[in-house]
């Protein structure tokens, strides 16, 4: 499925003529003016998947920065926005081959690190409540009450209910369960099955972040699927060749000055990965 089909950035001269008008004249930056421009990156046409590969300060998370902001995509994660943010999505042009889906989104890496994080947090805090809520059985349990008043109605349950159940039981009928405890790659693959949705955009900033190598495997076989059959589109930013390698990409190599469309064995990235191995073959038999 396409829904975003073209996405084209501002010219280098029409963000020149911009930068003279501006009144002031010292500025510490004017991202993400002068960015892509500098890449020769003018328009991209998209698939099903689209991929921007590069290093750092390639201007790949710019680009998806950049679309995210001129489609108005949702987003989890506050990120680093310029002054002029606005005023160059205001400059760039897109087309549609069919209504963006409500569910579209932008995931980054700061996402990802987040929900784990949430997750150790929230974990950490029922940790703390359940040791609590031992102290509170113990307490109730031989304590020695007699009512007095309706006010100590409530205390006269608890010192009841810590009577009548046991320990383990006392504490399980009063606080939730933990969350089920993940590594940092099961909680970042949990957070890309949680949030990508049949037919949906879908832009991913270096997915790969977290992920072991298996872990990266199975999340190209479910990007490839979600793209295959359940109608979504993805635009990714990665240097991971397993992501890479996904069939049917287009491909960006933003390294290339102007950025161009290349094969995934064609990028230098991924020819330091063959060349080593290549050399090291001997010792894998």
């Amino acid at each position: 499925m396409i829904y975003l089909s073209h996405f084209s950035f501002p010219e280098a001269e029409r963000e020149t003529d911009f930068i003279f008008h501006l009144k002031r004249t010292c500025y510490d930056t004017i991202y993400p003016f002068q960015v892509l421009s500098k890449k020769g990156l003018r328009m991209l046409d998209f698939e099903p998947v689209t991929i921007l590969y590069g290093g750092n300060g390639s201007g790949k998370t710019t680009a998806l920065n950049v679309i995210a902001e001129k489609l108005g995509l949702r987003r989890d994660t506050p990120y680093n926005r310029s002054n002029f943010f606005e005023d160059y999505t205001r400059i760039c042009d897109f087309e549609l081959q069919e209504d963006i889906p409500r569910v579209s989104r932008i995931i980054t890496s700061d996402d990802v690190f987040d929900f784990a994080l949430n997750l150790r947090i929230l974990n950490e805090g029922i940790d703390r409540k359940r040791e609590d809520l031992f102290t509170e059985y113990l307490e109730n349990k031989y304590a020695h009450f007699q009512m007095k008043s309706l006010e100590d109605y409530e205390k006269l349950k608890k010192v009841t209910e810590a009577r009548r159940r046991t320990q383990s039981r006392y504490v399980r009928g009063s606080l939730m369960d933990n969350v089920r405890e993940h590594s940092n790659g099961e909680s970042a693959f949990l957070y890309f099955s949680e949030k990508i949705q049949e037919q949906g955009l879908y832009l991913l900033d270096e997915p790969e972040n977290s992920l072991s190598p298996l872990r990266q495997q199975e999340l190209l076989r479910f990007l490839e699927d979600s793209a295959r059959f359940f109608g979504c589109q993805f635009i990714i930013s990665t240097h991971s060749p397993f992501l890479l390698s996904m069939r049917g990409a287009r491909i960006y190599d933003l390294d290339e000055e102007p950025a161009d469309v290349k094969r995934w064995t064609q990028l230098s990235g991924v020819r330091v990965y063959f060349d080593f191995f290549k050399r090291h073959e001997g010792e894998f038999e």
